[in-house]
């Protein structure tokens, strides 16, 4: 009877297999959510289930939840393509509107269909802010649109929930916050950093293996016999260069939260800063980069080449910065930035730049477009799917 929903699925770009769909089935027929006949399971239950049986990584959160609204409430994208944006002003709730008992009786009722056609209709016409009225986008009032009014059945937009009688759950898209063209924030830097992790066995047996010891104390006519296996500690190791400072200053947060991650996630991890673009010194400590420097050369003798390199800047600057003897703008380098990334993307074949600049404004800078081609185009903008794509380069 579900057929019909997995095409939907598959329609849409979710990687469902049919193993999943089966999983599904089964979960539906043993009574997982609600009563065991599958008839009798809420459509909120059979989402949370559909859900959990069917997605494999919190990015496509989104995506299911429009396809699952689109296929079982006929949901189409009332904010996508060619359509306006609410805007939040209209949304603005100045003060509770005492409304009589007549007029919450007379408050305007539409079944679904009609519903989503009126609410189109309304984003179509409407050009301004309205309040307390019967008809419009806004708040207060009985309109079946906004919040903070009373409507037995409408579409609660913005604002606390109040008769708690709108119909809600896909419509909320409670994670949307996973688009991969979103800004990010620490959870979402996790998530990403977290594919680069390699993990091994080493040290000590310090850990249960419950596998082993249910083997081995079957083999031992159920005496139990302990089996241990050493924790399970990351390899990966990371070389993280930092531009500060200059057009940097803007992109601040972002990049504390990306270090932070960084930080959380790996444990072999090797911090130093620049500043615009990598010459012949970096350092640790900006408080010090004037009296305490580490030679560019000694990062290539001491940080051996299976070190994953990640450059993480706007690479906003003077092209004559990366292509020019004494282009720096703090000093007279002797050798171009461009030679020394060349040498340190050499010398570490798995290195990506992460840029936070939005994408959209690459094109216009001259010395994104050379840093790109220095690099052989692995640059990547600072969002979840940026991150996925750099850790699948690094990852090679």
């Amino acid at each position: 009877m579900l057929i019909d929903f997995f095409y939907a699925l598959r329609a849409a770009r979710l990687p469902v297999s049919v193993r999943e769909y089966l999983t599904l089935l089964q979960a539906l027929q043993s009574g997982l959510v609600g009563p065991a006949n599958p008839d009798a399971c809420s459509l909120d239950d059979f989402y949370y289930l559909a859900r959990t049986t069917l997605v494999k990584d919190e990015s496509l959160f989104d995506p299911f939840d429009r396809a699952f609204a689109a296929h079982f409430k006929g949901v189409q994208a009332v904010a996508g393509e060619g359509a306006r944006a609410i805007p939040a002003d209209w949304l603005r709730q100045e003060l509770q509107r005492l409304l009589s008992d007549e007029q919450k009786a007379n408050a305007p009722k539409l079944d679904w269909d009609e519903l989503m056609r009126t609410l189109q209709q309304r984003l179509a016409e409407q050009t301004e802010r309205h309040a307390g009225g019967s008809k419009w986008i806004g708040t207060g009032g009985t309109s079946p649109f906004g919040h903070g009014g009373h409507n037995p059945q409408g579409i609660r937009i913005g604002g606390p929930g109040g008769q708690r009688s709108a119909f809600k759950v896909w419509e909320q898209r409670l994670w949307r916050d996973y688009d991969d063209s979103a800004p990010l924030g620490p959870r979402h830097l996790k998530l990403a950093l977290r594919r680069l992790r390699k993990f091994a066995r080493q040290g000590s047996a310090l850990e249960l293996d419950l596998p082993d010891t249910i083997r081995a104390t079957a083999a031992n006519a159920g005496w139990l016999e302990l089996r241990q296996v050493p924790e399970r500690h990351n390899l990966v190791k990371v070389l993280l260069l930092l531009d500060v400072g200059g057009s940097m200053d803007e992109h601040v947060h972002q990049v504390e939260a990306l270090f932070a991650a960084a930080k959380a996630e790996f444990k072999h991890l090797e911090i130093y800063y620049f500043h615009n673009c990598v010459y012949d010194f970096v350092w640790k400590h900006n408080q010090r980069r004037h009296s305490e420097r580490t030679a560019t050369l000694d990062l290539l003798h001491t940080y051996h080449r299976d070190y994953k390199l990640i450059f993480v800047g706007d690479a906003t600057m003077s092209p004559y910065e990366i292509l020019q003897p004494g282009g720096s703008v703090e000093y007279a380098n002797a050798e171009t930035g461009a030679d020394w990334l060349q040498r340190l993307a050499h010398h570490y074949p798995r290195h990506a730049w992460i840029n936070p600049q939005p994408a959209g404004l690459w094109p216009y800078q001259r010395s994104i477009e050379l840093i790109q081609q220095i690099l052989g185009q692995r640059m990547y903008p600072l969002t979840l799917r940026g991150l996925e794509e750099a850790t699948r380069v690094l990852s090679k």
